[in-house]
């Protein structure tokens, strides 16, 4: 190898994020023993996109079984994250480390899990959807865990009441 291949190598090494190169193994050990609720929220970003590439995996090679078990330990990694949350930190709104995070990253395992429901054969497809339900069910529950004081409707407020016509001042004469 020249000298120029190897100083662009260990430059590369020397810019990867920690923990890049762990597998989808590897994070879901660390997940599994992780004991800290907001750590807990945290990790799941990067073992949900590894998750996530691994559906895509699957889908891409027709293995819709195993894309199908995929997406639903995902799902029930994130409840074990907001189990783990709620244990530890039971007031989101003062405490919101972890549950936003998890809210965020939870919005884009929605959307995957849409896009895979779109791309996946009719017969695969209920299970993906009760996986969505649930997924939305606990987004819902982490929003309201941290907006508890939010309006859960709108409703459309009353016309204002008509005022009664001005009376014009009266006019200052010189």
């Amino acid at each position: 190898m020249s000298l120029c291949a190897v100083c662009g190598l260990l430059v590369f090494l020397a810019i990867l994020p920690p923990g890049a190169a762990e597998s989808l193994a590897e994070l879901q050990a660390r997940f599994d023993r992780e004991t800290s609720g907001v750590r807990k929220a945290k990790l799941m970003e990067r073992l949900g996109e590894a998750q996530f590439e691994e559906a895509r995996r699957a889908g891409k090679a027709g293995e819709y079984d195993s894309l199908g078990l995929t997406l639903e330990k995902y799902r029930d990694n994130v409840r074990a994250a907001v189990e783990a949350l709620k244990k530890q930190h039971p007031d989101a709104e003062k405490q919101s480390n972890g549950y936003r995070q998890l809210e965020m990253h939870l919005r884009k395992g929605i959307r995957e899990v849409d896009e895979t429901i779109l791309v996946s054969p009719e017969g695969y497809k209920p299970p993906l959807q009760i996986v969505r339900q649930d997924l939305v069910g606990m987004d819902d529950e982490l929003l309201k865990m941290l907006f508890p004081r939010r309006p859960l409707e709108k409703h459309e407020a009353p016309p204002p009441a008509e005022k009664p016509p001005a009376t014009p001042p009266p006019e200052k004469q010189p």
